[in-house]
């Protein structure tokens, strides 16, 4: 389960929105994200985060998209469970096994 969010998430599209724009005008690139962040009374490390990853998320910056972060989240958790599984069947295959080595008595 994931922490609470600090910032709606209207403010958070708003806000990374209004920096993005900012930042595509040469003439009020330097400096945007401050500017945006005091305004909106947030963190500016916080926008810049945000920014960083719309820009990763519209293809502007290499990395990886929040679509992807949440596949692989979604695909490492199906492999702990696929492992946590196997490991349960082959720990009562063990135990079957050696129940059935044993000598029974009649």
């Amino acid at each position: 389960m994931s922490a609470p969010r600090k910032y709606p998430d209207e403010l958070r599209e708003r806000a990374t929105r209004m920096a993005v724009e900012l930042r595509q005008d040469p003439a009020t690139k330097t400096g945007a994200i401050a500017r945006v962040a005091d305004r909106l009374g947030m963190h500016r490390e916080t926008l810049r985060g945000w920014v960083r990853q719309a820009e990763i998320d519209g293809g502007v910056r290499p990395g990886t998209t929040t679509a992807d972060a949440d596949r692989i989240a979604q695909l490492e958790q199906e492999v702990r469970e696929l492992r946590r599984t196997n490991h349960i069947l082959r720990t009562s295959a063990v135990f079957f096994a050696a129940e059935l080595d044993r000598p029974t008595i009649r």
